[in-house]
């Protein structure tokens, strides 16, 4: 297997260098990650000013690596068109620390590498432990081993990649799920400065919307299993396009 494996976190993230760990001896592995902490990125694309990159130097002659300064995104689109020597087989995005559940999709940089790699066509998964305390990142390596496998039996659809979230301590087993509901409640903290000028912090806590659905990954990893759901980036909502043809917006033409 030929694996691409990058981050949110940077380069010499302790997930990452698990993840590294544990597939280099199945794998030639390219390691293209951010030069530092890139979380809450999302898709961000750098475009106005230039992007540097070094090698890692990693002592490995199954692992090659190079550090960006630039986003989760910026990573893979430089491996893939210009930095790695042939096209991966895989994409791997982690193991971010903390979960990537529900609507936390939408701001992750650790799910949007993943993207990137899906829409340039490399089946791809993101992964990420779901913990705030000191992490062990053994079990989220070992299923990703074992997914890796299973990807090489099967196709993942066009513009679908697996988004993996693994609880903290051993896992009870895993749960194919959907993408919870999840949104945050006292996000922004209002500070004051020495000269007493205003300034905001972006944090806020995690309030589950379905938290009692059993299907979604939200209650799996609350409830021990390690979650895998398929993520398209289609986000056309189909069931509604009939209905809104119907909508008069012809009217603006007529007068």
């Amino acid at each position: 297997m030929r694996i691409l494996l990058t981050n949110d976190d940077g380069i010499f993230a302790e997930g990452l260098g698990a993840l590294r760990k544990m597939l280099e001896p199945v794998a030639t592995l390219y390691v293209v990650a951010p030069d530092r902490e890139r979380s809450a990125a999302s898709h961000a694309i750098t475009v106005h000013r230039p992007l540097r990159v070094r090698e890692a130097g990693f002592r490995s002659p199954r692992l090659k690596g190079w550090v960006v300064d630039g986003t989760p995104a910026d990573c893979v689109k430089l491996g893939l068109e210009v930095l790695l020597p042939e096209r991966p087989d895989f994409l791997v995005s982690g193991i971010n620390y903390g979960p990537n559940l529900g609507t936390d999709v939408l701001y992750s940089g650790t799910v949007s590498a993943a993207i990137e790699g899906v829409i340039n066509g490399i089946p791809s998964v993101a992964v990420s432990l779901a913990t705030r305390r000191e992490p062990d990142y053994t079990w989220a390596a070992r299923f990703v081993l074992v997914l890796l496998e299973e990807l090489r039996k099967h196709q993942l659809p066009p513009g679908t990649l697996l988004n993996v979230n693994v609880p903290d301590g051993v896992p009870r087993g895993v749960k194919v799920t959907k993408l919870g509901s999840v949104r945050y409640v006292n996000v922004v903290d209002c500070r004051t400065d020495p000269r007493g000028r205003a300034y905001y912090w972006m944090a806020g806590e995690p309030l589950e919307l379905d938290g009692n659905d059993s299907e979604t990954d939200v209650w799996a990893v609350r409830e021990g299993y390690i979650s895998v759901t398929p993520v398209q980036i289609d986000l056309t909502n189909y069931g509604f396009l009939e209905e809104l043809k119907k909508w008069r917006f012809k009217d603006i033409f007529s007068s």
